[in-house]
């Protein structure tokens, strides 16, 4: 067949992500949903983060906390001494005259009503799927090569000029294609690596230091975080480092073919463009 000029890319499927990785991607997703979630009702049982050993109520470093204005209650959210009111969203919320005083709105926590108990369970019980999820990705990633194939930064991945172009590319909404779109580039690799390498071991190591059981059988992790308090805070970060993880990626799934991406994480097939082949 000849070429046409002006001709559109063919499109072809290419085998982009193995079973595991896809399964692991999807256990991911309610899990952390529901740890982040979960997460955040316990968080309203006191709604302040402190640095050290010890909570300095006086002293909090980000507090949610209901106050009053005008006879009104309103909500306050304190970062580092500069208040600001959130009202509706943090430190108060719920319907107009029938407000209640809570760090997180409901809609944002499960359950959605006050209850520490049942928030802690909810949370115990997907961090533990999250935890042997993850030991699942580790090893039959280190198995098959997953991560030193697909992940780990090559030598020409790390050229300045490389990353420069990516950064450049990318901030213009300009995506690889043929060969290079069967590859993950070296934006990816890094977030990828950050996110599984740090903030996830991260926020499972501050949430043992939480846990007076686990700092019986391993009082240096206290030592390591800095304190209990310090532990908590590191994992309030963390996790909501991921929760920008998260956003920028459903923002590039989007921007860069929003069913395409979706298809190749639940059948593994992604579809790429061949130039200079006619439809």
């Amino acid at each position: 067949m000849t070429d046409k000029p002006g001709a559109k890319p063919a499109k072809l499927l290419v085998y982009r992500h193995a079973g595991v990785t896809r399964a692991t991607h999807w256990v991911n997703v309610l899990a952390l949903s529901l740890l982040l979630m979960s997460g955040l009702q316990i968080f309203n049982a006191h709604p302040a983060l402190y640095w050290g050993a010890k909570s300095v109520f006086a002293h909090p470093w980000l507090a949610m906390v209901a106050g009053e204005r005008g006879g009104q209650p309103v909500g306050v959210t304190t970062i580092a001494g500069h208040a600001f009111p959130t009202t509706g969203l943090f430190g108060w919320s719920g319907k107009p005259g029938m407000g209640e005083p809570r760090g997180f709105p409901a809609w944002a926590t499960i359950p959605s009503y006050r209850d520490l108990a049942d928030g802690r369970r909810w949370h115990f019980f997907f961090a533990w799927l999250f935890v042997i999820n993850g030991l699942v990705y580790w090893a039959i990633g280190l198995i098959n090569r997953h991560i030193a194939r697909d992940l780990w930064p090559t030598r020409g991945d790390l050229a300045p000029r490389h990353i420069w172009h990516e950064i450049v590319t990318h901030a213009q909404l300009k995506f690889p294609k043929g060969e290079d779109a069967r590859r993950y580039n070296i934006l990816q690799k890094g977030a990828y690596l950050a996110v599984i390498l740090v903030l996830l071991p991260l926020m499972v190591a501050t949430g043992l230091t939480m846990s007076p059981g686990i700092d019986a059988a391993a009082p240096w992790l206290l030592d390591l975080f800095g304190g209990r308090q310090s532990a908590r805070s590191i994992h309030f970060i963390s996790a909501w480092l991921i929760v920008g993880f998260v956003i920028v990626h459903l923002v590039m799934v989007v921007a860069s073919g929003t069913w395409n991406n979706i298809r190749s994480m639940i059948t593994g097939r992604y579809a790429i463009e061949v130039e200079g082949a006619a439809e």
